[in-house]
């Protein structure tokens, strides 16, 4: 919102609650929003505006929502998710927990890559029907595909992984995988910067957003031990951990790395990144370690918890030892 509106343009931001953030610039105007009501979406339009930005749209149902509105706006810029991709035995990550399910996708990946099917089954085969729906209407439609997204008050931050580990004053961090996974992240500013590019440039096409790095997970640790003023041991093991632990992974773990080419965008739109990973990074960490306040992480993080044993320190004690 806040890059929209240093652009000139008028800015309405919408939201369920309807709240508002004391870094937006004054002429912002908050709006409570809930658009799976009936007609609201569309109550809320009015006579319509230039760009209708969207950071929710989830599927087909989304796209005929926004596209039944095309008589009234301009271009649409709406938020997909690198999860559209397959790779070239068909594998996505909707295959991760089958066996051998685990994607090796071209470094880095084009636009042009194949996609999952669309359909209602899984976040990937829904984003890639909302991004054929939209793609397919008469409204000029710019979809991103963003990577693994962060920032300050990232409601489910990759972060918090190494930043609990380094305030609980865990001297080891122990990494599957040698440490070399590969989620290619995007920082909030460089999406906001693509948005801010699309809107003056509407068309129909889809983007890949992502940071000009994709740090190793290693190396994100040791980012995260810099910020905070710890020196940590990392110690990593090549390959999986064995069946049925979850020691060594991270919410950034996987056997083969995750990459998006950025080039499209920078021959496109002009697109330059405004930041990368690690100079973004203090900002982020700040945002947990202010959001936790020394309370439980599972009531500060609940969507975290999704992530299996994120904080198992007894296991990964057995297997220091054991090693």
């Amino acid at each position: 919102m806040r890059v929209l509106a240093e652009d000139g343009w008028e800015v309405r931001a919408a939201s369920r609650g309807g709240g508002s953030d004391p870094g937006w610039p004054e002429g912002v105007r908050p709006l409570a929003l809930d658009r799976g009501a009936e007609g609201e979406l569309a109550a809320a339009l009015g006579a319509g505006c230039d760009v209708l930005v969207d950071m929710v749209a989830y599927d087909g149902g989304h796209a005929r929502q926004i596209a039944s509105l095309a008589d009234r706006v301009g271009s649409a810029v709406v938020i997909s998710s690198g999860a559209v991709y397959e790779d070239e035995r068909g594998r996505s990550f909707d295959t991760q927990g089958e066996p051998d399910g685990s994607p090796r996708y071209p470094l880095p990946i084009p636009e042009s890559l194949a996609t999952v099917e669309p359909g209602d089954r899984t976040y990937g085969t829904r984003k890639i029907q909302l991004e054929r729906e939209l793609l397919a209407s008469p409204l000029p439609s710019t979809l991103l595909r963003a990577g693994a997204v962060h920032g300050p008050h990232c409601r489910s931050p990759r972060e918090l992984f190494f930043v609990k580990r380094a305030l609980d004053r865990r001297p080891v961090r122990v990494l599957a995988y040698g440490g070399a996974s590969r989620f290619h992240p995007a920082h909030v500013a460089n999406i906001a910067e693509l948005v801010r590019l699309a809107a003056l440039r509407p068309g129909s096409r889809v983007l890949n957003a992502a940071d000009p790095q994709a740090p190793t997970v290693a190396e994100i640790g040791a980012a995260v031990d810099e910020v905070l003023g710890v020196d940590s041991e990392t110690v990593v093991f090549d390959g999986a951990p064995a069946e049925g632990s979850t020691v060594g992974l991270t919410p950034w773990s996987a056997p083969h790395s995750v990459v998006y080419d950025m080039a499209a965008a920078e021959r496109e739109l002009g697109y330059r990144p405004v930041t990368g990973y690690v100079e973004s990074l203090p900002a982020t960490v700040a945002s947990i370690v202010d959001r936790l306040g020394g309370g439980d992480w599972r009531e500060a993080f609940p969507g975290m918890a999704n992530y299996p044993d994120l904080f198992d320190y007894a296991a990964e004690d057995a297997w220091l030892a054991a090693r």
